[in-house]
This record gives structure tokens, sequence and C-alpha cells, in this order.
């Protein structure tokens, strides 16, 4: 993805779609975390040694793709279930139809943590924070106080974890800006603090994708499922970005939004 993009002068014109509620999923909730890194394909990500080393002991989608290039409206992918008709890395204020708003209708706690966002907030804080990897911050045209800084996260895990946690590492560590050993090196801190917790002992369930590759694969990007008591698996099933936004509303027990009403759910991967 570029960097910033100013923001467009004219609100962006869209249709307002609702969500489906006959998908959704009656299980009983768990703790689920989203790490989501940049611009690799998948066997790029797995020269990471850390990454090769849950992949071999955890479950890999091994036939995942991204949607589009490039990254912003594969974010706006993953929380809403469409691209808007986004094909730039531009910000628009969007309608407030994401998976955010959904949590918070059905009263499910989540939380975006977002690494080198300061008291700037969501859209004025300085590289490498970048808000383009924010995508709570394009509905609504604001972010809801549900998207904090990564400094949050450690406390949290501590004490009381939302249902839901996404995290967004900064243009560094996510791989955007540095070498693919310099995010891996993130990654074992980040991920290894997650599998420490509670929340994720408890049932809980992490899951790590990269928005989109490099232009290089066919956007076959990296998708791992990490998981307490699982054992190591490769999917073979066609999985997209739609089929991790599905699977995350079913295991919240929330309707599916836009195209991942029809998205295969990766149940094969999180049982």
């Amino acid at each position: 993805m570029k960097r910033w993009v100013a923001m467009a002068a004219v609100a962006f014109v869209v249709t307002a779609c609702g969500q489906t509620s006959s998908t959704s999923s009656k299980t009983q909730p768990r703790h689920v975390f989203l790490i989501v890194m940049e611009n690799h394909s998948a066997n790029q990500a797995m020269s990471g040694a850390f990454t090769a080393s849950l992949a071999a002991k955890y479950r890999v989608a091994g036939n995942y793709r991204a949607i589009t290039h490039p990254s912003v409206p594969n974010y706006l992918a993953l929380t809403s279930g469409k691209t808007w008709g986004v094909s730039d890395d531009s910000y628009y204020p969007l309608p407030a139809e994401d998976l955010g708003t959904q949590l918070t209708k059905a009263g499910v706690s989540w939380r975006a943590y977002m690494e080198g966002m300061d008291s700037r907030g969501c859209l004025d804080s300085p590289v490498p924070y970048d808000p383009g990897h924010n995508p709570f911050a394009y509905y609504g045209g604001a972010c809801p106080p549900n998207v904090v800084p990564l400094t949050n996260l450690s406390a949290d895990l501590a004490g009381t974890t939302p249902l839901f946690a996404w995290i967004t590492p900064d243009m560094c560590h996510d791989t955007h800006d540095c070498s693919v050993s310099v995010g891996d090196d993130w990654l074992r801190t980040q991920a290894g603090e997650i599998t420490a917790s509670k929340a994720w002992k408890d049932n809980g369930i992490l899951f790590l994708v990269w928005d989109e590759d490099d232009g290089s694969a066919g956007n076959h990007v990296l998708m791992l499922v990490i998981a307490p008591g699982i054992s190591h698996k490769t999917s073979a099933t066609e999985y997209t970005h739609y089929s991790l936004l599905a699977t995350i509303e079913d295991l919240m027990g929330v309707g599916r939004l836009g195209a991942a009403a029809q998205a295969t759910p990766m149940t094969d991967l999180i049982k």
C-alpha cells in the first residue's frame, strides 16, 4: 500500500446495503484475535522463522487469496464484506455498515488496537502509523471509541479482554516498509503475548493474515489459524478475506455482511 493519500474532498457516494442474519452461528462466543500484516505473498511471509514455526504447528489456509489491490479495499473487504468501489488508498467516509458496528449493536465487546496511533487520533497520528490500515476510521467518517493504541493491549490481556480484538502493526512491523524478518520478530513478541493470555488459552483463536501480496503470486497470501489444542493441518479449500469475515461473524454470533453471506467459512480450520 502506498503512503497515506490526502483525504478526499468529496464524500464517497455509495449505495447502502444491509447485512444478512440467517447465516449467523449460535455457538458460544470465544475470544478472537486478528493480526493483519502487509504486502507479501504466502511464500515470502513463510521466510520468517517464527511465522514458519506457527505454520508448522497450527493450521494453514493453503489456498487463500486477497480480494484485490491495493491495500485499502482489502481492509474494507475484511471488515464489511465489500470494497465499496474503492480502488486506491485514499480515505473515503463510508456508511457505518461494518463488523465493528455489528458487534456494538449486538453487545459484543471489541477493540481495534493500532500501533503508533497517539493522542492525535485515528486520522492525524503520524507515520509509521497509517490510517489506511485502520478500516474502522472509514465507517461513519470517524473512529469509534473502540479504536485504541496498541499499547492498551497488554493491560486488556491481563484484565478484561474484549471478545474480538483487531490488531494493526505500524508500517514497519507489518512488513510494508521493513523486511520480513523485522515483522517476524515483532510477531514473535506480539503473538507470544496473545498466546500466553488467559483469553487465548480458554478456547481463544488467533487469525494471522496478510492483506495482499506484492503482485507476484496471484494475490495468494498466508492465513494462519492459531488456537490451543489444535493439531497441524493445511486446507486446500479456496478461501478469501470474505471467508475470514464470515468465520469471525459466525464465531461472534452476528449476521454476515456483504459478500461474506455467500462465502465459505473456514470451519475445517477452526475445529
